[in-house]
């Protein structure tokens, strides 16, 4: 089990399996989170919104058809929170955004349906930045959101309050968005597991990213799971993965199981050492660490590997492609530059991003996933002073801009590639160090296995000292 006798810190999978054999009922789960919640939230801040009264009267249902022997689904009875930045029926979506103060949906985003349908109950939204715009998480309704590993540290952005509730228990698992490292930065910072899909096999519809926002995907978001196993993951990747509706007359679709069946078979690149995007130092350590125990595992480790591209370029040309996905909510003023593009640019940055993904695809003819870091650094400490693309931060010393924080997770985003963010250790300071494990194209699968195997090698989730 991933939290001993505290239900709350288990697996999704776990708290599911207890909930069909009647060992836990579905009821009594929400009343643990809802204990969490108000034992640990006023210090954390993640949660921003609670919808209790039509939760409960869910999960008593839940809990009835449990008793006559009906399944609603792999998710049956899960009490579950979602980001605020996603559509969510008959509960305040706010975006993080002022001008969505009182915005009640009436339908939910398709995501949230596919998670509904599957059996789970939706009781609360949980913190993020305005319109998703950061990788801190705070904004002018509710607050700021702190790391639950140390409370003068950011938990990351934007889906920071969903990685918060997730690793302090709050929630059997959650549903975030990723355009720049949204998913993958907060999962990493916090000490659980996230997933960035291949771009396209999730709908996002019911993005909350302007305030006409929801009815439209943008190119390079994604709408991905975090949870406190790998095997989550999985679990919700299958349900979440399909057509849009307008697509599912004519389209199925089937992912590809993973391409290796152990780490003795498994090769593996592995991207650490990068001048133009340096690391953490003492992050570095335990990236080595984790791909020396992949290599100990029997795996073929190669510390040279590199797609063939020229990193600045890549990186300008997946900031311009963010610019433009978020250029609705931010005036164009993304650092990227890709919200004033004319129709003749976009082709252009497409058939630039068209090389990427072939560069990508040739790296893995002769490797079945990558590793790198998911950002320069681990959890650092508040800063929300002045606009976002103006700050600093310091990285072994140095001032470097905040917008580096993109240039990681864009090289992967820009190729529509999947990554996993894995928790694999922790730092001398004790905070959570992530590695993404990137696979190609369609390959979530492998890219989540291989993520698995690193939770058995290195250890995995562990709960927040704040929650003993």
């Amino acid at each position: 089990m991933t939290g001993g006798s505290d239900p709350t810190v288990w697996s999704a999978g776990e708290q599911a399996a207890a909930i069909r054999s009647r060992r836990l009922s579905s009821e009594e789960l929400l009343d643990l989170f809802l204990a969490r919640i108000a034992a640990v939230d006023p210090q954390v801040n993640a949660v921003c919104t609670l919808a209790v009264d039509p939760a409960r009267e869910r999960c008593r249902e839940a809990d009835a058809a449990t008793i006559d022997g009906q399944s609603w689904g792999p998710l049956h009875g899960l009490p579950i929170t979602i980001k605020d930045a996603i559509a969510t029926a008959g509960i305040r979506s706010t975006g993080g955004a002022t001008a969505l103060r009182d915005h009640v949906p009436v339908t939910d985003a398709p995501a949230v349906a596919s998670l509904k349908a599957a059996g789970a109950i939706v009781f609360g939204k949980t913190n993020l930045p305005e319109w998703s715009g950061d990788w801190q998480s705070f904004n002018e309704m509710f607050g700021t959101t702190n790391n639950p590993w140390d409370l003068a540290r950011t938990p990351g952005g934007s889906s920071g309050g969903a990685a918060a509730a997730v690793a302090c228990g709050m929630t059997s698992f959650e549903l975030g968005t990723d355009i720049g490292g949204s998913v993958r930065v907060p999962s990493a910072f916090c000490g659980v597991w996230g997933h960035k899909p291949s771009f396209g096999i999730i709908p996002t519809l019911g993005y909350l990213d302007e305030p006409a926002g929801g009815g439209t995907e943008s190119d390079v978001n994604t709408f991905g799971p975090l949870a406190r196993s790998a095997l989550d993951l999985r679990l919700l990747l299958d349900v979440l993965a399909q057509p849009t509706a307008e697509r599912a007359a004519a389209w199925q679709l089937h992912l590809p199981e993973p391409t290796v069946a152990s780490p003795r078979a498994l090769r593996v690149a592995a991207w650490f050492d990068e001048p133009r995007l340096e690391i953490d130092a003492d992050m570095a350590a335990v990236l080595h660490d984790a791909a020396d125990a992949l290599q100990g595992a029997g795996a073929v480790v190669d510390r040279s590997a590199r797609p063939a591209i020229d990193v600045d370029s890549a990186w300008r040309l997946g900031a311009r492609l963010i610019g433009a996905a978020v250029s609705v909510s931010d005036d164009g003023d993304h650092d990227g530059g890709g919200g004033g593009l004319s129709h003749r640019d976009w082709l252009l940055m497409h058939r630039q991003q068209a090389r990427l993904r072939v560069a990508w695809a040739d790296l893995f003819r002769g490797f079945d996933v990558l590793l790198c870091p998911v950002t320069l650094s681990p959890a650092f400490e508040h800063a929300q002073q002045g606009q976002w693309n103006t700050r600093e931060i310091f990285v072994n010393g140095r001032q470097r801009s905040y917008v580096e924080l993109e240039g990681w997770p864009a090289l992967i985003g820009a190729a529509y590639l999947p990554s996993t963010s894995a928790p694999v250790g922790r730092t001398r300071a004790g905070l959570p160090v992530g590695v993404q494990v990137v696979a190609p194209f369609l390959c979530d699968r492998t890219a989540i296995q291989v993520a698995q195997w690193l939770a058995t090698l290195v250890g995995g989730y562990s709960v927040p000292p704040i929650c003993s």
